[in-house]
């Protein structure tokens, strides 16, 4: 059971931005901008290749919904997801990362 599995089935904490249903949004404990939030399905999926297009619009549709919750709508972000070994994908679980906060251009991204 991976570290994103173990957080849906209750068995790992996180620091939860927003659940519904289906989904669920929480920080990341390794943030790369001032905002840095993952946001999976509760169901496992390894990754995009692997989901389907009902996963996948409501991932998209539940990502803009974290966004407007932390106020990200308004100053902009940017999503992200690895897919397998060469993108660093760390986790085999489907998940999409919320970067904003701050001018991510002076990160690096």
């Amino acid at each position: 059971m991976n570290i994103f599995e173990k957080i849906v089935a209750g068995k790992a904490q996180c620091n939860k931005v927003l659940e519904n249903d289906d989904y669920l949004a929480f920080y990341d404990i390794a943030p790369k901008a001032r905002v840095h939030i993952l946001a999976i399905p509760k169901v496992c999926v390894k990754d995009l290749q692997s989901a389907s297009p009902d996963v996948l619009k409501g991932l998209c549709e539940f990502t803009k919904e974290v966004a407007q919750t932390v106020g990200l709508d308004k100053t902009g972000y940017r999503v992200l997801t690895n897919i397998g070994e060469d993108a660093n994908q760390e986790v085999p679980y489907l998940h999409f990362h919320i970067l904003g906060g701050e001018n991510l251009k002076a990160l690096g991204f």
